[in-house]
């Protein structure tokens, strides 16, 4: 596949933040001046208590089952390498990219999916539980590294490509949302910026190239089976071609770094007709494009599909993965409905978060708590 040039397309975010931070701050703090707004948010990001934890939180396999499988950090990195990687093709701000896929996740708590949805269960009651709403609140209100406000004070082009990362938001709006909708002003039914786009298309490249490898490498499934999906059995019959019959974990890392090439430039090459025909002068006019501005070929689109169907049925859903995730959720469960009936048992810096009239905001704290645990500490508070 050729990649379209890209040389008639301007950027379209800035080096300097359009509309800035919520808080003014000193711009003439040591070091401020070497770096534009959206690098110093992600080094803020890199830099936070939260990203540091998703190194011992779960990707698909728990930290205690191997050290070479895949975290919340290292799939963190490889979104933001990705999305980079395109930022850079198609000529639009790199910072702005890296930043976005390198805050996605800071919302997950232990144990994956699993953990989620444990907590979203026993949050019902009190407004339920979303990763993506709790990405924010660590982003605006939880992380205390600074004199002067909570959060990281980021810009509003990273935190906006946040909030809209899987695209506009319609329907009900997630309580942390709602807020920043109203401090912001972010139009939560116009798209996001080209950035964050590509930050969610990188997030599936990501996840899908390398829960193939993981799956391969933990035995959950085997090369038979999976030498007749589309794309894989070209990638298969090329690799074999080029190199004969090699050993699994090099035929492994060729098929990730193959799957990741081919819907990469899959996404430049049809981003760039879509820009093409579209032809925006600011990003305003990809925000208001009421459409994506960045995606796959239906071609390529319907193989992610077939694909994801796949590691559904045979790795996500795979009896071992099952047992694990059904252990997790009794012992989150557990853990949050404790906390909640003796609150004096948390750290005394979250029990003076507390109120004593409040459940609902005292519930709150707790999940906030919860899913700020990497598996290892929930394991030991369990």
């Amino acid at each position: 596949m050729t990649i379209l040039p890209s040389s008639s397309f301007v950027s379209f975010a800035c080096s300097v933040s359009k509309k800035g931070r919520q808080l003014a701050e000193d711009d003439n703090l040591v070091g401020s001046f070497m770096r534009t707004d959206f690098q110093r948010d992600r080094d803020r990001i890199i830099h936070s208590v939260a990203f540091r934890r998703l190194k011992h939180k779960t990707q698909v396999f728990l930290y205690h089952e191997g050290d070479y499988y895949r975290t919340r950090l290292t799939h963190s990195l490889e979104v933001a390498q990705i999305a980079r990687t395109m930022a850079r093709a198609l000529r639009l701000n790199e910072d702005v990219a890296e930043a976005i896929a390198l805050a996605h996740d800071l919302g997950h708590p232990p144990f994956g999916h699993a953990g989620e949805t444990a907590l979203n269960e026993v949050m019902a009651a009190y407004g339920g539980f979303d990763h993506n709403e709790q990405s924010l609140r660590v982003l605006t209100v939880l992380e205390e590294r600074y004199a002067r406000f909570n959060g990281l004070n980021l810009t509003f082009e990273t935190i906006d490509g946040v909030v809209k990362h899987n695209g506009p938001i319609t329907g009900k709006v997630r309580p942390t949302i709602k807020a920043l909708d109203q401090v912001w002003g972010l139009d939560l039914s116009l798209w996001p910026s080209l950035e964050a786009q590509l930050a969610n298309l990188s997030d599936d490249i990501a996840y899908m190239s390398h829960d193939f490898d993981d799956a391969l490498r933990a035995g959950l499934i085997n090369i038979e089976q999976i030498c007749d999906l589309p794309v894989v059995t070209t990638i298969l019959a090329d690799i074999e071609t080029q190199h004969g019959r090699l050993s699994m974990g090099r035929l492994t890392h060729e098929l990730t770094r193959r799957l990741i090439s081919y819907f990469v430039q899959d996404v430049l090459v049809t981003t760039s007709a879509i820009l093409e025909k579209l032809n925006p002068e600011t990003v305003d006019d990809v925000r208001a494009a009421g459409a994506a501005s960045a995606g796959h070929s239906q071609q390529a689109a319907e193989e992610l599909a077939v694909l994801r169907a796949f590691l559904m049925t045979h790795s996500w859903r795979h009896y071992k993965v099952n047992r694990m995730t059904s252990k997790s959720k009794i012992q989150l469960t557990a853990l949050f409905e404790r906390l909640l009936s003796e609150s004096n048992l948390m750290p005394t810096e979250w029990q003076t978060k507390m109120t004593d009239d409040d459940k609902q905001k005292n519930a709150r704290i707790i999940a906030d708590y919860v899913a700020s645990m990497t598996d290892r500490y929930a394991l030991l508070e369990y």
